[in-house]
């Protein structure tokens, strides 16, 4: 029996491709460029931005008719409402038997599903957030977390995953700071491009958001306008998603929501098309976000009605509309056959969406949508590496005193709102606070230990009292006393803070939950003055999604504990902090403020953002971006400088030996700043160009070269032209922004040399003679 060509899975993909394009009708390569969002809720509290009025109208159309065109994507099957993951899988499998059974060619859909902080679905693992994942510095174990979650969402028949966001933070502000690995583009950039290869390893196509300037907002407010310049564009906001891109395989990106100088993502070709297509070389697909090609009609104005926004969205170079058919339905086909949009147009996208469809196997005659095997999304192996990178991303941001580890059979008072909620661990982006919150009567699903039943496990013979002293955002104060009394009676007091995860206003971070300032939420900064004014010794524990300003407690606190939304197993990890089983090694991913105002701030600052006479108003913050402290002590030894004067496309090394000279296990994070002294634009005064993190036994020391290239000095020029210019460098070795430990000073000679695409994005390491990128390197790793 002869197949027809575009089933043939031995031609190229092209050629099949071209022979289905050639088939199909109009409506059926439209039908490609869609997704639909079955249950998506039309009224109530939404989990995107104005569903409630998005999702209506258009998006109700009869499901049997529209999948008789074919379908693009399916939204959403697992993270819509809490359904049993296996029954879920199995009802994924019907809906796509349906779909390739009601088209003329028996094409299934792509099913995508969120997994920012773990797969968004009921009983799955819930993972830390992204800004934890740049706490660890540690890469190796995000592609571990990647290359997971990527196998559980194939084991349920899901093709796709929105993530990982690769916007650098720019204000700690915005709501969505949880959702982002930090405020550096190279700490984001090599997590990031980790966390993609982890995911595509297991089939899974990664989705890079939000591309691009989304986190640049003005007034770090949710889809406000962008007002970033040229460089700073160039140099801070793309380099995580060419790097995830060029190294991490990425096949798809999402346009984001924002406009910059006035032009909105999704119809801005030289950031579609020129930038991502024709520069860097990118042959994936290019996805919406949700109603984000609605909203060039509803809420930038640059369409007239959907047809036009269709049209401007396929000019740029969205693929696909999500989550829902509104323009790129009825509306687009229509205007094809009317002459206002090209069919071009259409078949470029339609060619983009087949050809991937085609590398996931759902043009094959023999492909199956039902799952391989049975559907377990919490395993205890997955509970294990949450609780890994849980402990890894906690950092210990002051312990003057030594008053932690904590004795073990004192008398603790833990105080605080955050401390018996297990959703106090949880980011906006987890099933339970994406979800559950409109399900109020469900299970959560899965075992969310809370820090004070964590801590009581972990000191069986610690006398531990507790009182919640307030709500998280709630002004009421009159918890304080109880709060109070608890504290005056124990020996140390355990004060857990910080935020409440939602959306759109629902919580106090997260996605539309914006601050006008970096104040503790609610009435928590009163509760912690009361505290500390009892004169027992306070250790502050921060369970937060963004930093919040601490100068106000500065010398009054016997320690601070930051954990950034650390997951399902974060409330044993921090408890284990507190106890000293487990030695802290998280590294800062963003500054944390002195004071709550004089935002927006992050360290890569040039010299006139730095503090000086000239202002009143000094922004230095309180703890730097890398800062993180341990219970063991570290020494740097033998510290070898490179070749002072190299060419401007030359290399050098810079090595050092690092030695645990304490009594227990302990991890360092060697990090190695750029200072460009002169160049023809302002440049940061200190910028990250690589790191490693090393965890060594007592005793026991690693030797580290890092192999700088002069490509990492690039920069973008006056012209626009990214160069690498002759002139005096310092290589600065530090154990963060400001701790700097040994200084090389370098010249750079020759030309001024423009680099483009090919250059070298990554400061690789040798760790006792092997050469890997940033990473954990333990010992015995030869």
């Amino acid at each position: 029996m002869t197949i027809a060509p575009w089933r043939d899975p031995a031609l190229p993909a092209d050629a099949r491709v071209a022979d289905l394009l050639s088939r199909m009708t109009l409506e059926e390569k439209a039908a490609q460029l869609y997704g639909v969002w079955v249950g998506a809720a039309t009224d109530g509290d939404g989990v995107a931005p104005l569903q409630r009025e998005m999702a209506a109208g258009p998006a109700g159309h009869d499901w049997d008719e529209l999948i008789t065109r074919g379908l693009g994507q399916l939204t959403r099957s697992f993270g819509t409402a809490p359904v049993d993951p296996a029954l879920a899988a199995q009802a994924l499998a019907r809906a796509q038997r349906r779909i390739a059974a009601a088209g003329r060619f028996g094409i299934p859909a792509v099913a995508h599903e969120e997994c920012l902080a773990g797969f968004t679905a009921w009983r799955a693992t819930a993972y830390p957030v992204p800004l934890a994942w740049g706490a660890s510095f540690d890469p190796v174990l995000v592609e571990e977390m990647g290359r997971r979650i990527g196998d559980d969402l194939r084991a349920c028949g899901v093709h796709q995953g929105l993530a990982p966001v690769l916007d650098v933070v720019r204000d700690p502000r915005w709501g969505r700071v949880e959702e982002t690995i930090g405020e550096d583009p190279y700490l984001v950039g090599t997590i990031g491009t980790a966390y993609v290869r982890g995911l595509e390893s297991a089939g899974i196509v990664a989705t890079l958001k939000h591309f691009a300037g989304y986190a640049s907002s003005a007034g770090a407010r949710n889809l406000a306008p962008v007002r970033a310049g040229v460089r700073e564009f160039a140099d801070i906001t793309l380099p995580p998603f060419e790097m995830a891109l060029r190294e991490g395989g990425a096949r798809s990106v999402m346009a984001a929501y924002t406009e910059t100088d006035g032009v909105p993502a999704s119809a801005d070709p030289r950031l579609l098309t020129e930038l991502l297509r024709e520069e860097w070389g990118f042959t994936g697909t290019v996805v919406a976000d949700y109603f984000g090609i609605g909203f060039l009609q509803a809420l930038h104005r640059v369409a007239a009605d959907e047809a036009e926004a269709a049209r401007l969205a396929l000019a740029a170079g969205v693929d696909v509309e999500l989550p829902t058919v509104q323009c790129y339905g009825t509306p687009l086909v229509t205007a094809v056959r009317q002459g206002r949009v090209p069919e071009s147009l259409v078949d470029r996208a339609a060619r983009r969406v087949l050809l991937q469809k085609c590398e996931l196997g759902l043009l094959d005659e023999d492909w199956r949508p039902e799952p391989a095997g049975p559907v377990e999304l919490d395993s205890a192996r997955n509970r294990a590496l949450a609780r890994r990178l849980a402990e890894e991303s906690v950092v210990l941001l002051d312990n003057p005193g030594g008053l932690l580890p904590l004795a073990p059979d004192t008398r603790i008072a833990v105080v605080g709102p955050r401390a018996a909620d297990a959703l106090a661990m949880l980011g906006c982006y987890s099933f339970p606070s994406h979800v559950l919150t409109h399900h109020p009567d469900v299970p959560l699903g899965i075992e969310i230990p809370a820090l004070l039943d964590a801590l009581r496990g972990e000191l069986p013979d610690a006398k531990v009292t507790f009182a919640p002293g307030c709500g998280v955002r709630d002004p009421d104060t009159g918890g304080f006393a109880e709060a109070v009394a608890r504290a005056a009676e124990a020996d140390v007091c355990v004060a857990v803070l910080g935020d409440r995860a939602g959306l759109f206003g629902r919580g106090t971070s997260g996605e539309g939950c914006d601050v006008s300032d970096l104040q503790l939420p609610g009435v928590q900064a009163g509760l912690l003055d009361a505290l500390v004014a009892t004169g027992v010794p306070v250790v502050l524990v921060l369970l937060t999604g963004r930093p919040y300003a601490l100068g106000r407690w500065q010398g009054r606190l016997g320690a601070v504990v930051q954990a950034f939304f650390p997951g399902e197993e974060g409330g044993p990890a921090v408890a284990g902090v507190l106890s000293g089983r487990v030695n802290p090694s998280g590294r800062l991913p963003v500054s944390v403020p002195r004071l709550p105002g004089g935002q927006p701030w992050t360290y890569l600052q040039p010299p006139l953002g730095l503090a000086g006479d000239v202002s009143s108003l000094d922004p230095t913050p309180l703890y730097p971006f890398g800062h993180g402290r341990s219970y063991t002590t570290f020494t740097w030894e033998d510290v070898r400088g490179p070749e002072p004067v190299i060419p401007t496309d030359g290399s050098c090394d810079l090595s050092l030996t690092v030695r645990n000279t304490g009594d227990r296990a302990g991890a360092e994070v060697v990090q190695l700043y750029l200072h460009d002294p002169v160049a023809s634009v302002t440049r940061p005064d200190m910028r990250l160009i690589g790191y490693q993190r090393v965890e060594l036994p007592p005793g026991a020391s690693r030797r580290l070269v890092f192999r700088f290239h002069a490509d990492l000095s690039s920069f973008t020029d006056r012209t626009g032209v990214r160069v690498v210019e002759p002139g005096a460098l310092e290589l600065r070795l530090g154990a963060s922004s400001t701790d700097v430990r040994h200084t090389a000073r370098i010249r750079l000679t020759g030309p001024v040399r423009a680099v483009g695409a090919v250059r070298r994005l990554r400061c690789e390491v040798e760790v006792s003679g092997e050469t890997v990128s940033e990473g954990t390197v333990s010992e015995g790793t030869d």
